[in-house]
Formats: C-alpha cells, sequence, structure tokens
C-alpha cells in the first residue's frame, strides 16, 4: 500500500531559556547572558503511515505526540530529519486556529476553507452542508469571539471534514464539547475512515482508540515505546501508565 505520511528519521527540539530578566535595568546589564538549554521533545522517529489508515498517538502529557502531529502540518518543521505527505491534508490541532474572532461563523467557514485550499465556488457548494452538521443555527451569524469551546469546535469540525481532504489531523479537540456533537463527530470519523481517508488522531480516549483506530503509535518520551494493534498497543499502555 502507498504511503500517506512518511516520517524519517525525526528529531525535533526546542530552546528552554532560563533566568530571563524581568526588568529594564536587568535587560540592560544582562543583554548577553541568557542561559538556554536544547530540549529534545522527539528523537529519531521513522514511521509509514498507509493510505486509508486510522491511526492514534497516545502517551502521556509531554510525551512528544502533539508536536509529531504539529510536524505532520508542517506547523513546524524537525531539527533532523523529514516528513513526506502525499495527498490533501486537514488539520484540527487548536481551538479557533485559523478562525478571525471578529468574522462570523459564516464568514470563518470562508476564510477556513480557503486556507485548505478550496475556492470560493466549490466553499459556496458546501456551506449548507457546513452549517447544517455545525447545528450552530442562528449562531453562524455571530462573530466566533461571542463562541464557547463547544462551539469553536462544531465550526471547526465541520470546516474540516467538508474540504475533501485525502488526509485528517486531530489533536484532543473532540474532548470539548457536548456528548450528542462527540458521537456525531465520530460516526462522522466511522464514515471517512470506511471512505479509505487517512485519520491521524492524538487522543486520551483509548475507548475511542479501541472503537476506531486500525492502529496505535505510543511515543513515550519522545521516542516509539509501540507500534501496532489498538487492543493490544493500549492495554499496554494502561498496565504502565494507566
Amino acid at each position: 500500500m502507498e504511503n500517506a505520511i512518511t516520517v524519517k528519521n525525526v528529531t525535533k527540539s526546542f530552546k528552554l531559556y532560563y533566568d530571563k530578566p524581568s526588568t529594564l535595568k536587568e535587560r540592560l546589564v544582562f543583554w548577553n547572558k541568557k542561559k538556554s538549554e536544547s530540549h529534545i521533545v522527539l528523537e529519531n522517529i521513522n514511521l509509514d503511515i498507509k493510505k486509508g489508515e486510522t491511526v492514534a498517538l497516545i502517551g502521556v502529557n509531554g510525551s512528544g505526540k502533539s508536536t509529531l502531529l504539529k510536524l505532520m502540518t508542517k506547523i513546524i518543521y524537525p531539527n533532523q530529519g523529514e516528513i513526506i505527505t502525499n495527498g490533501k491534508l486537514t488539520s484540527l490541532l487548536e481551538l479557533g486556529a485559523g478562525f478571525h474572532p471578529d468574522f462570523t461563523g459564516r464568514e470563518n467557514i470562508y476564510f477556513n476553507a480557503s486556507i485548505f485550499g478550496l475556492s470560493r465556488k466549490e466553499i459556496d457548494k458546501r456551506i449548507n452542508d457546513i452549517i447544517e452538521f455545525s447545528e450552530l443555527g442562528e449562531f453562524i451569524e455571530s462573530p466566533v469571539r461571542t463562541y464557547s469551546s463547544g462551539m469553536y469546535m462544531r465550526l471547526a469540525f465541520s470546516v474540516a471534514i467538508n474540504v475533501d481532504a485525502d488526509i485528517l489531523l486531530i489533536d484532543e479537540i473532540l474532548a470539548v464539547g457536548d456528548q450528542h456533537f462527540q458521537d456525531k463527530c465520530m460516526e462522522k470519523l466511522k464514515e471517512l475512515k470506511n471512505s479509505e481517508k487517512t485519520i491521524v488522531i492524538v487522543t486520551h480516549d483509548m475507548g475511542a482508540v479501541k472503537k476506531l483506530c486500525t492502529r496505535a503509535i505510543w511515543v513515550y518520551e519522545g521516542k516509539i515505546k509501540m507500534d501496532g494493534n489498538p487492543n493490544k498497543v493500549v492495554d499496554n499502555y494502561l498496565k504502565v501508565c494507566g
């Protein structure tokens, strides 16, 4: 099977700064004495995610799984190695990302969908489906700065699933909102899975991993600890971290 995402020898680190001056005097006196160290978040990661796979990235907070997802979206880039994606990609990483707070929900649909590469005509054809799925009703004409986190999620998810992407990346956003809409999103993800879309999810919901995913990858301290059958990976993860 053809790869949707290829991760080759990827290492990612961030600089952590200490003793940051807090006053103007300290900044003038200690301008050249900032201390920093490099913190390795991911180390020598190698992955092949096949087209049509539904993959969960699991691990405790700080393990590097969300960083790996952001690298796949190319929001950030590795210090070493490369990531190759094959197909149109859409992502749901942070609530409100890609939205303008002063635009209405409807205006943000056009704004956000255009970021994913849709033309005005293409968005015109899909906007009713997006609004209907979001269940925002009259709030679609309100500025998104007035939205709750659940309403943000409704709008973001509704746009992301209607741009005909080949690859969908989701980072824990589905934990926000009411149970009804979470269930609706899960059913939609199952539908996308059955249509052979590639889905990569970061989640702490181990039940969802077992029900939805064809594969689970356990990221531990910046390395892949286990990769394979979701039931086996989740069970081993819960024995250690549950």
